[in-house]
């Protein structure tokens, strides 16, 4: 088995995706933000993704060991720097998460449940507690669910497979079709931080990250049928668990929108 293959197994649940009605259903600010507020717990789970891979490829404890195969680890090494510290819009240097909570806040988006949510982390230690704790849509709950399921279990090329063919393989078309809805939906609305989050991921996960991320699957997988069976699995989950996610959106838009037409 190989990428191809791989490629050939999720192409359903990918054209789900990148034809989801979600996308036709923002049409204003209001949709927007109900996006966002929603949007915002991919945007930060997918760090801890990449962290826990970090913790697995690469050496992040002392004494120092080289750990693993160094080209890895200058695959993750490089995401980790583009990822948690990129240049933002103004200059100053940014996660991704604080870009894209600075975008919401600009749109007028509420940052209050997403930052709730992680406090709740902080004190319970326990992030699936917090995750059945939270009110968030029981979709939102399951995506998150299986992410940290995923890293807890422990296996890098699982935890690559989510982050590659869940995320990063799939990010620069997706974002480039939500871009287009803001361009032409919301000209009268200052979201040039947004664009620019979005501009930034088709920029870096299309050129640079999702290539080096199908290296990494590669280099994980070898010549492993077993490894390759399981990053398919992974991979085919973590897409559906992305359609729940954009389903969830798209109900709590059209909610909304009924709620203020009664």
């Amino acid at each position: 088995m190989n990428i191809s293959i791989i490629n050939k197994k999720i192409e359903p649940q990918k054209e789900q995706l990148l034809n989801h009605s979600l996308y036709r259903k923002i049409k204003t600010i209001d949709d927007l933000r109900q996006f966002q507020e929603c949007h915002i717990y991919a945007v930060w789970d997918f760090m801890s993704l990449l962290k826990a891979l970090q913790a697995s490829l690469t050496c992040t404890t002392t004494p120092w060991l080289p750990v693993g195969n160094p080209e890895t680890r200058y695959l993750i090494n490089e995401i980790v720097l583009a990822e948690e510290t990129d240049i933002s819009l103004d200059g100053k240097r940014q996660s991704h998460y604080e870009m894209y909570i600075d975008a919401m806040k600009s749109c007028g988006a509420d940052t209050k449940s997403i930052e709730s949510f992680l406090e709740n982390v902080v004190q319970t230690q326990n992030i699936f507690v917090s995750i059945k704790q939270s009110d968030l849509h029981p979709n939102i709950k399951d995506f998150l669910d299986f992410t940290f399921r995923v890293i807890e279990q422990g296996k890098p090329h699982e935890i690559a497979a989510a982050f590659t063919f869940g995320r990063e393989d799939l990010i620069p078309e997706m974002f480039t079709a939500i871009l287009k809805n803001f361009q032409a939906n919301f000209p009268e609305n200052d979201l040039t931080k947004l664009i620019y989050y979005f501009e930034r991921h088709i920029e870096l996960d299309g050129d640079e990250h999702g290539p080096m991320a199908m290296i990494m699957i590669n280099e994980l997988c070898g010549d492993s049928e077993i490894k390759w069976k399981e990053v398919e699995e992974i991979s085919i989950q973590a897409l559906e668990k992305r359609i729940g996610l954009w389903n969830a959106i798209e109900e709590k838009i059209l909610e909304a929108n009924l709620t203020m037409s009664e």
